[in-house]
């Protein structure tokens, strides 16, 4: 697991042919905008977001947000824990973001 700044984590994501982006916020949250491409996967949700990374390919590498930056960290942790070697924490999570976000809506 590795915590990058926005310009490392878009850079290295942009190079990724390989790459997922997850956000781990919750449904409220995501309301209100998500980065383009990502999958919504709420940490809140306990053994159920447990379960769903467990189902996802660990040979990927995972870019993975929240609000702030924590949970997305404690998400690369647990993730780290079942296996997967290339999960990325977005520092300053999507409060810090300074690019466009989609509206699900």
């Amino acid at each position: 697991m590795e915590h990058l700044s926005q310009e490392e984590w878009v850079s290295k994501l942009e190079k990724d042919d390989n790459a997922v982006i997850i956000d781990v916020r919750t449904d409220d949250e995501v309301s209100e905008g998500i980065i383009a491409n990502a999958i919504h996967i709420d940490i809140y949700k306990g053994q159920e977001f447990v379960n769903e990374i467990e189902e996802l390919d660990k040979n990927k590498s995972y870019y993975v947000y929240c609000r702030s930056g924590n949970r997305s960290g404690q998400a690369c942790s647990i993730m780290s824990q079942l296996g997967f070697e290339n999960a990325y924490n977005l520092e300053g999570g999507i409060l810090e973001w300074e690019g466009d976000l989609v509206d699900l809506d």
